[in-house]
């Protein structure tokens, strides 16, 4: 029955050969115009979306003659199975000059999918989501990033439509109160599950007229309703299966069969066959499709998991040749409602680590945290003139002849021993303890790379960076790496650093500091050199 009580086929012709709109099929897939957009997401102005069979290795009933099609909803241009509802609810209730803003109450694909057509079809910008306060944050920063204003409420992540305390009501009551607010209300729009009559189920009919199983999930109930009405008025003999959550689980989108009582769409009439499907089989299952190419979310392994208990029971029971057709096959299709991305968290909740490839020097996720630039990473020829000002080339110049200009600094990460014996002029000594002549490059051992750069966090500390804060730091190590990695520490503290590429072996290259070790004597005479304790390191 469709809204009023009138027959579906008073509001659309469902026959097999009506010609309908998708006789004037976009082939190329192209479109032009100041409406391109619109056409971009009219379903009447596209081919059809993908219908793909899996292949055997992901059917264990390809040898009983099952052969199983997802159809493949993400493919619309708001990817998910809600854009269709969206874009049918839209059209009847927005008011052209009138509505300013659309409220729903909606766990994330159905007012996402609205706030995108509502801009694109429509003019209206502002979009408001009422959701349960029990929303990941995953899902939190895609609506944020879609640009939906967001209202939380609590009580049940799955309220019942006709629960005054919920958001559902909520909405409702915001919109009854104001003339320029629509709140489409998707539990209780019959133009919900009617979009499916209009566009999902033709679409699927003309692809696969074969088709003997219909296979979706149960939330609103919408697409189910929608398409079980829609072929039980085309080909009565198309076996319609509802999914629903086990009892005590959850899957996004879909409900348990208790929490479908107060559904008051007609889907009881448009459903044959009840499955309950848990959270494990739904993931595992997405997962499996998502490698294999088929990229989809848990609530489609949901739907291809009810459609293999369906057929498993069929086939112990020796009925399962009962749903085939003429050519002996059993063509079933099951709906791929959304991706995957914003669930990716429960993913590694629900399945562990066992279903997922180590992650090779995992230890480097809590070390290392700050950004590298190549620009901060000089050649010695380029930065060392602009902080002594030498007169002449730098590898010409005695070193015992240069002066550090003001306002700059030269840290030295080398063992105090090494320093002693050489090292750049009024350079301050800052020794690490896990930098050594010796010590593999940090970028070829992330031991040694989680060792300095926790070494070089504690030692610039907050006193430090605040005596070098008006300074240009230049950083040197033995081998130049070691320093890049102190730059990166320092500029995320806004120090003005650079290091030096390749260290003290590529000074000796240049041939900076071969004038031999420094005196006794000319220690006394020329202060061109400290050595500081890290604890109490200041450079006042």
């Amino acid at each position: 029955m469709g809204v009023g009580g009138s027959k579906v086929s008073d509001t659309f012709d469902t026959t097999p050969d009506h010609p309908d709109k998708m006789a004037n099929i976009n082939e190329k897939n192209v479109y032009f115009g100041t409406d391109s957009l619109k056409k971009y997401f009219n379903p009447d102005c596209q081919p059809p979306l993908p219908l793909v069979e899996l292949p055997e290795h992901l059917n264990p009933y390809y040898h009983d003659g099952v052969r199983i099609y997802a159809k493949m909803m993400t493919m619309h241009p708001a990817n998910n199975v809600k854009s269709m509802p969206a874009l049918n609810m839209l059209e009847s209730s927005v008011q052209a000059d009138k509505t300013n803003t659309i409220i729903e109450y909606s766990s994330g694909s159905t007012v996402i999918s609205m706030s995108m057509i509502a801009r694109v079809m429509h003019g209206v910008q502002d979009t408001r989501a009422f959701l349960s306060n029990k929303t990941s944050d995953a899902k939190l920063k895609l609506m944020q990033f879609f640009g939906l204003n967001i209202t939380l409420f609590g009580g049940p992540s799955q309220p019942e439509p006709v629960d005054s305390r919920g958001g559902i009501q909520n909405a409702r009551r915001m919109a009854m109160e104001s003339e320029d607010i629509v709140n489409p209300n998707q539990y209780e729009n019959d133009k919900n599950w009617q979009s499916h009559i209009r566009w999902t189920g033709p679409q699927i009919y003309k692809q696969l007229p074969e088709i003997n199983v219909l296979c979706a999930g149960m939330g609103t109930s919408g697409t189910m309703t929608g398409l079980g009405t829609y072929f039980k008025s085309v080909k009565p003999s198309v076996t319609r299966l509802g999914v629903c959550t086990a009892a005590g689980d959850r899957v996004p989108g879909p409900r348990s069969f208790a929490l479908m009582r107060p559904v008051e769409f007609p889907w009881k009439e448009a459903v044959d066959v009840i499955e309950e499907v848990g959270s494990s089989d739904s993931y595992t299952l997405s997962l499996q499709l998502c490698r294999e190419g088929l990229v989809c979310g848990p609530s489609s392994g949901f739907n291809l998991q009810g459609l293999f208990q369906m057929v498993s029971k069929r086939k112990a029971a020796g009925t399962l040749s009962d749903l085939a057709g003429p050519d002996g096959l059993t063509h079933c299709v099951f709906l791929c409602c959304d991706l995957p991305y914003q669930y990716i968290e429960e993913y590694f909740q629900k399945l562990g680590t066992t279903q997922f490839p180590p992650i090779r020097n995992e230890r480097l996720t809590k070390v290392d945290l700050h950004r590298y630039d190549e620009a901060w990473e000089r050649d010695a020829l380029e930065v060392l003139p602009e902080v002594y000002g030498s007169p002449r080339s730098l590898a010409e110049t005695p070193l015992r002849e240069i002066t550090l200009k003001p306002q700059h600094r030269v840290i030295d990460l080398r063992k105090a021993a090494d320093f002693e014996e050489w090292h750049l002029p009024e350079s301050i000594n800052l020794p690490l303890i896990s930098a050594g002549p010796h010590t593999p490059s940090p970028f070829s051992d992330p031991t040694v790379l989680e060792a300095q750069w926790v070494e070089l966090e504690q030692i610039f500390h907050d006193r430090l960076v605040s005596d070098l804060g008006s300074h240009h730091v230049v950083v040197v190590c033995y081998d130049g790496d070691t320093a890049r990695v102190a730059t990166s520490v320092l500029r995320a503290r806004s120090i003005e650093a650079d290091s030096v590429r390749g260290g003290y072996r590529a000074l000796k290259i240049y041939g900076i500091g071969n004038d031999g070790p420094i005196t006794a004597d000319e220690k006394v005479k020329v202060p061109i050199a400290t050595t500081v304790s890290v604890s109490a390191v200041t450079l006042d």
